[in-house]
């Protein structure tokens, strides 16, 4: 008896010990998932600061082309290209804010932005040509409207950025790497203009 007591004592300190490293290992898993959450509504927060200046640019926009109309009478094409532009970026925007999380949808926003980025930069050169459109007052306050928009936008991006590489990174690292694929923590997508000709915001400022 004294020798089967032994064993079962041995045996329950054994299972004690594996059910404290469970438990253990558990809770260690537990904090990689919180962590990992809290990164991602960081970054997902990030967005939405990002969010409000796009949409405030969006609304500019339309008044902007609106002003231009009365000058750029044969540059229709031009004015046309933006509202396509603008109305691509809404869109894809919507989506974006939907689920920052979504690589896809972050990517369309991306090339939808580089678009529009693009088409904003046509109309201002073609703006450049007209001295009284230039002069116009409410083109001069759209301009500055739009001009610290696309900074705040900037910043906005920036921000959200730091904090998409911050996510990525605990991620990727061992075992934060497992607990991600086994919990559905995909790796989320950067926000960058990929056209490095159209990287820079749209010049708006007259002088």
């Amino acid at each position: 008896m004294g020798d089967n007591a032994v064993v079962m004592n041995i045996a329950l300190i054994i299972l004690l010990v594996l059910v404290g490293l469970a438990v253990v290992v558990a809770l260690y898993g537990v904090g990689i998932y919180n962590s990992l959450v809290a990164l991602r509504n960081r970054f997902k927060n990030a967005f939405a600061q990002i969010d409000v200046q796009l949409k405030r640019r969006y609304d500019l926009i339309p008044n902007l082309v609106e002003v231009a109309k009365g000058y750029l009478k044969h540059e229709s094409e031009t004015l046309e290209a933006v509202v396509a532009a603008r109305g691509a970026a809404v869109s894809a925007g919507q989506k974006a804010a939907a689920d920052p999380s979504d690589p896809a949808a972050m990517k369309a926003l991306s090339g939808a932005e580089s678009q529009l980025a693009g088409a904003m930069g046509r109309l201002m050169m073609v703006v450049e040509s007209y001295p009284n459109l230039k002069a116009n007052e409410t083109m001069m306050q759209l301009s500055e409207e739009l001009t610290s928009t696309e900074n705040k936008v900037s910043f906005a991006r920036q921000a959200y950025n730091d904090s998409v590489m911050q996510y990525n990174t605990s991620r990727e690292q061992f075992p934060a790497v497992i607990i991600a694929g086994a919990c559905g923590f995909q790796a989320a997508e950067l926000f960058e203009i990929t056209n490095v000709a159209e990287r820079e915001a749209p010049k708006v400022k007259f002088t």
